[in-house]
This record gives structure tokens, sequence and C-alpha cells, in this order.
């Protein structure tokens, strides 16, 4: 790409490639796995930020550090007191849904784990949003899947980089 290319105004509205487009379609996108996850909360009893609290436990196993998550770290992530990570905490664990347990080199240091049981529902009742990926995915070649990991990376390091940045109302 050339870098004259490059910048916040280039595409506003250009087409399918455009910066309109891309806005819309992540709208869209973002406003489906809201729509789910809220089913799920739902379903489970649970608060929209207990999922979301789940989702950052479960993706800390996936990290680059392959660290297990803390409530520290959660509250960070989450933008929420210490308090209200702590309730939050209190309600997923009441519900089975994580546990907590001390490290065993510093016992101050608490690190969360998603419950083996409560993955096994969280897998059943997002299956079809799996199948859906997945099928999507079979529309892309790997080459092209790539390009979209590649933009998908640089995006979430974006929006992380925007993280406490954006004006506040």
């Amino acid at each position: 790409m050339r870098t004259a290319d490059r910048g916040p105004d280039r595409g506003m509205s250009d087409g399918p490639t455009g910066l309109q487009s891309f806005a819309v379609l992540l709208r869209r996108m973002t406003s489906e796995f809201n729509r789910i996850t809220h089913e799920f909360a739902q379903a489970q009893g649970l608060h929209p930020t207990d999922v979301q609290a789940l989702i950052a436990i479960l993706d800390a196993d996936h990290d680059e550090a392959g660290s297990a998550m803390t409530p520290g770290r959660l509250r960070e992530q989450l933008d929420l007191t210490s308090g209200a990570v702590t309730a939050c905490l209190d309600r997923l664990e009441r519900a089975g849904h994580i546990y907590r347990v001390r490290d065993g080199g510093d016992r101050r240091v608490v690190r969360l784990h998603y419950a083996a049981a409560a993955k096994l529902v969280a897998r059943d009742f997002f299956r079809p949003l799996a199948a859906s990926t997945d099928a999507a995915r079979g529309q892309f070649d790997e080459d092209e899947l790539h390009v979209v990991i590649r933009f998908l990376q640089a995006m979430n390091d974006e929006l992380t980089q925007l993280r406490g940045s954006t004006p506040q109302m």
C-alpha cells in the first residue's frame, strides 16, 4: 500500500472498501454478537457484564502470555470498579461458571478460571455461532483468511490504543 493511501480520510465513502462501509458492517456484526451474548446472559440468568467477564476469562487462557485472568486485569479490561468486579465474580462463582485459585507462589494473587461444566454449557449455546463462523470462513481461501486475520488483529490493536483516550461526555 502506498503511504499516500493511508490515513483517516482515505476512502470515507468509497464503495465497499470505504470507511463508511467498514463502519456499517462492523456495527452490524457487533450488534449481532451483542444480541447473541444477551440471549446467552438471559438463558443463564446473568448480567451482560458477567458474560463479558466470562469471555475475558476464557480469552486469557489463549492470549500470548498464556496466564490466567486476575481480578485486577479483569477490572482494567472491563473498566469496572473493584467492587463491581467483586460482585460480578461472586455471581459467576455462585452460578458455577468460574472458580478462583490462589497462586501457590504468591497467595495474594488470585487466578480466575472458567469451570469445565460451564464451558460445555457455553459451547452448546454458541455452537450455531461457531457453525456460522465456519461457514463464512469456508467462503475464503487461505491467503484471504490471512488478510482477514491481519485486519482483525490491526483493528483490535487500534481499539486497544483508543481505550481511555475517547472524550468523556
